[in-house]
């Protein structure tokens, strides 16, 4: 589903997920994918958003699992932080002591916390019919994806805007960015709390997820409010 260069098609996710729909067998992924998502030439400004976040173990999914999950429907015009979620989950592979440190979720914490599975049918509920939202889409999605084909057997796409890939397109892959390398300069820092100061937005305490969740929303706002419009399209905006 990789978008690839931005001349080519863009993916075809309205029918990727419309696919799963028909082959998948557990009801609670049946009801994700059977809703779809928006077309991709739907506007940006129109399309149902919510920003997403996990806090892990660890970085792969393979060997990591989730411990935390933030979730922040909004739209560009606002963002309703009474429809926020938080959930601390009891991950089914041990914390360690550097993912500790990050997130500041102890053992204690984990131990009579519910399982991902427990929560799993409010988390669909809140992605179900809405464009998910992240900062670095291999976290989230990779995450996802092992979490459930662990628990289910069966695995979970979805489309994403990648506000880090939005801020790759410019800093890392245009030819501004490709002068820079040649002229020996460090490469412009991508990540979530550097970007959002490129916009005026305010520095807030990372590695928590319903705040870096929020942290997400409120730059893709600037983002789109700088470099693109509510009329942009989906397709050129998801991953």
């Amino acid at each position: 589903m990789a978008m690839g260069r931005r001349q080519q098609a863009v993916p075809g996710w309205p029918e990727y997920l419309a696919d799963r729909a028909g082959r998948v067998s557990h009801p609670l992924l049946a009801d994700f994918f059977s809703t779809g998502c928006p077309p991709a030439d739907t506007p940006i400004g129109e399309a149902p958003l919510v920003a997403l976040d996990i806090e892990t173990t660890g970085l792969d999914p393979r060997r990591h699992a989730i411990v935390s999950i933030g979730m922040v429907p909004f739209s560009l015009a606002r963002i309703p932080l009474r429809e926020a979620r938080y959930w601390v989950l009891k991950p089914y592979r041990e914390l360690t002591a550097t993912s500790v440190t990050l997130h500041h979720i102890t053992h204690d914490e984990v131990e009579n916390a519910p399982d991902l599975a427990e929560v799993l049918p409010e988390v669909l509920g809140l992605l179900r019919g809405r464009l998910a939202v992240v900062h670095y889409r291999h976290i989230e999605r990779g995450f996802f994806d092992a979490a459930l084909k662990h628990r289910l057997g069966e695995g979970l796409l979805f489309p994403v805007i990648d506000t880090m890939s939005l801020e790759a397109r410019l800093y890392r892959q245009s030819l501004w960015a490709r002068f820079r390398r040649w002229l020996g300069r460090p490469p412009v820092s991508i990540r979530l709390q550097a970007s959002r100061e490129r916009y005026g937005l305010p520095p807030y305490q990372g590695h928590h997820a319903l705040v870096d969740a929020l942290a997400t929303a409120e730059l893709l706002q600037a983002q789109v409010a700088s470099r693109f419009s509510a009329e942009t399209p989906l397709s050129e905006l998801w991953s």
